[in-house]
């Protein structure tokens, strides 16, 4: 069935049941009205040049400050820490040549890479590398990280050969991918906001916030140089405007298509197919009534149908989690965890009953307007959970008031949206769930939970970590923390004459590596 009339199918349903209202906003009053044709600034014949459409405008040009995971896979293309992410999910020296890992686990020392230069052109110094570490580990923020994982750092200095020297509080088998936090020079880090300096493929062009971002190749790379002369990133935050500006010929790739989308995709295009590498969830807000209470948390858990979400929202072509983590983290993944809830409506109701809400409760799911997949995964659990109930009104946003008052708010009693890991650690899928982290927007809290991932982050034996990890995903579970849903289904759209697109299994995306046929 097509999306257009699944879609319409259930808003007539939930409409008929009087089980939701939807609230617009001002974020959401242009949705359709962009102007596909403004999609790229010039037409280039000699095939160097690419527009992509994305769906989410960047929060931070300041590598160091971007929360979104959004940002990070775009100015990936622009900054390179002393390691950089490889494509399985590991990390590669870039910035540092080489590196030495104490048996301690608390010193780490690097090597520079001789050659890299600035796209200002100056030449990375010792210096320009312990500012930006520094920076990271709050030497700008009145001692509070820019970076978590540089809470654990005792002291950042260079030895007598020229070489970086990080040494940390405590051991970590992790805090190599803390490193790939961005170098840059130390002259710029006022003005990163504004005109953001790296050492990446592709040097920042300009920046018009809601409408585009345009890089271009930085001839002076240290490594291999780019394909492509020019990338202009368009934000336009509707699928079918996306559709339109593909359809059209003013967009040359769209990332993170819903994959319902792809029937409406002309010929001429190569339609790829991954998963999102982030984890789609009902994310509810812990210290707030209901969902203080875990009986309640866990009623929604049973009144819910995971495997009927997966296939109206990705055609079946998302993998369930029911866990914090998604299924690249391959050996710290649960699959079984996503069996867990199968639905239950009758245990559903008398967990309900048993927590003092025998009729259920209204409640309301903020939900960012700018991604299909997480309103309609909005609309299709609240109709589940009126079974048991539950009154769940789903109430549109802009990207920008998500951000403000969901995430760093924690303004909010439920919403639907994906977490992503930006270094690639289980340990980031997991800290942020601690009692008190800056990142734990739900508000869960487990002494055990804290208990057993302080262990796994500082252990040095890796299958004791894997079994730490693997617990503490089996407490968030049980706790049904939040509704753990999916790992997305996720299409990336080329023109039929590009090649060379590379998944990654962190939320990246490698311009680079793309060319013209």
């Amino acid at each position: 069935m097509p999306k257009v009339f699944k879609r319409v199918l259930l808003l007539l349903t939930v409409a008929s049941l009087l089980l939701i209202s939807l609230c617009g906003c001002a974020g959401d009053t242009d949705k359709g009205k962009e102007d596909p044709s403004s999609a790229v600034s010039d037409e280039l014949s000699d095939g160097s040049s690419v527009t992509v459409g994305i769906a989410q405008d960047l929060d931070s040009l300041d590598p160091h400050r971007a929360l979104n995971a959004g940002t990070s896979e775009v100015m990936f293309n622009i900054f390179e820490g002393l390691m950089k992410a490889s494509p399985d999910g590991g990390v590669i020296p870039a910035v540092a040549s080489d590196y030495e890992i104490s048996p301690d686990g608390k010193t780490y020392t690097f090597t520079l890479r001789e050659g890299v230069t600035f796209h200002n052109g100056n030449a990375v110094t010792l210096e320009d590398v312990l500012y930006s570490l520094k920076r990271c580990a709050g030497s700008e923020s009145d001692g509070t990280p820019l970076i978590a994982a540089f809470s654990n750092v005792a002291d950042i200095s260079a030895n007598d050969t020229g070489q970086v020297v990080i040494t940390l509080t405590e051991p970590s088998l992790e805090f190599l991918n803390a490193t790939t936090a961005a170098i840059i020079p130390q002259s710029t880090g006022d003005s990163q906001s504004t005109a953001p300096v790296g050492t990446g493929p592709f040097s920042f062009v300009s920046y018009m916030p809601q409408n585009s971002m345009e890089m271009v190749r930085y001839d002076g790379y240290w490594g291999t140089a780019p394909k492509l002369e020019k990338v202009t990133f368009k934000i336009i935050t509707d699928v079918n405007t996306l559709v339109m500006g593909l359809n059209g010929g003013t967009l040359d790739m769209v990332i993170h298509l819903p994959n319902t989308a792809a029937p409406e995709i002309k010929e001429g295009y190569t339609v790829l197919t991954d998963t999102m590498k982030l984890v789609q969830a009902l994310y509810l807000n812990n210290s707030v009534k209901p969902f203080d209470d875990v009986r309640v948390r866990q009623a929604m858990y049973y009144a819910i149908n995971v495997p009927e979400v997966i296939d109206f929202v990705c055609d079946g072509a998302g993998v369930p989690t029911g866990t914090s983590m998604y299924p690249a983290f391959t050996k710290y993944f649960v699959p079984e965890l996503a069996d867990k809830y199968q639905q239950d409506l009758a245990k559903a109701k008398q967990l309900l009953a048993e927590a003092g809400y025998p009729n259920g409760f209204e409640m309301t799911i903020t939900v960012p307007g700018n991604y299909e997949q997480h309103v309609d995964t909005g609309l299709v659990l609240s109709q589940q959970l009126a079974a048991v109930g539950i009154t769940a009104n789903v109430q549109e946003v802009a990207w920008e008031t998500w951000v403000s008052d969901v995430y760093k708010g924690s303004q909010f009693e439920a919403t639907v949206s994906g977490i992503a890991a930006s270094n690639m650690t289980a340990r980031e899928m997991l800290e942020r769930y601690t009692t008190g982290h800056s990142k734990n927007f739900i508000k869960f809290s487990d002494k055990e939970f804290d208990d057993v991932v302080a262990r796994a982050m500082t252990t040095m034996d890796m299958d004791e970590q894997v079994t730490l990890y693997k617990r503490a995903q089996e407490i968030l579970n049980e706790q049904a923390g939040s509704l753990w849903l999916q790992d997305l289904c996720d299409l990336v759209v080329m023109n039929a004459k590009l090649d060379g697109m590379t998944f990654y299994a962190t939320y990246v995306l490698d311009m680079s590596t793309i060319y013209y046929k």
